[in-house]
């Protein structure tokens, strides 16, 4: 069963995301509004088979791409996937189709492409 890292400012849409995510299959849903939350929760995060992240935190705050930086400097072995808001054009979006072994995948999410997360599946806007 797969373990879900969501990192997502807004608290009703990481509600939702871990309630899809649940209905979609996975085992846990670790929720964390900022980069301090995912270090907080450091072994349910780096224990994660999979992390969504969101790209933009908010003005003044690290970012998805801060995050995901993190998780891999502490040995992150799962996959990742960006969720993002923003045109392609955005600074950070185009820093993150810039990765390789990522996802970035706009808001809002579509359920089936969740489902195609969870169970492995590489379906979904923009693979990088």
């Amino acid at each position: 069963m797969l373990r879900v890292l969501v990192l997502e400012d807004d608290a009703d849409l990481r509600t939702i995301l871990c309630e899809l995510l649940s209905l979609s299959g996975a085992e846990e849903c670790v929720r964390a509004g900022s980069l301090e939350e995912v270090k907080r929760k450091r072994v349910e995060a780096l224990g994660c088979g999979l992390a969504l992240l969101d790209i933009n935190l908010g003005a003044g705050v690290p970012s998805g791409l801060d995050a995901y930086r993190w998780l891999n400097e502490n040995g992150f072995t799962g996959r990742t996937v960006f969720l993002t808001g923003h045109a392609r054009s955005h600074p950070l979006v185009r820093e993150a189709l810039e990765l390789t072994n990522v996802q970035v995948v706009s808001k809002p999410i579509e359920s089936k492409v969740l489902l195609a997360l969870v169970r492995g599946g590489s379906h979904g806007s923009g693979t990088a």
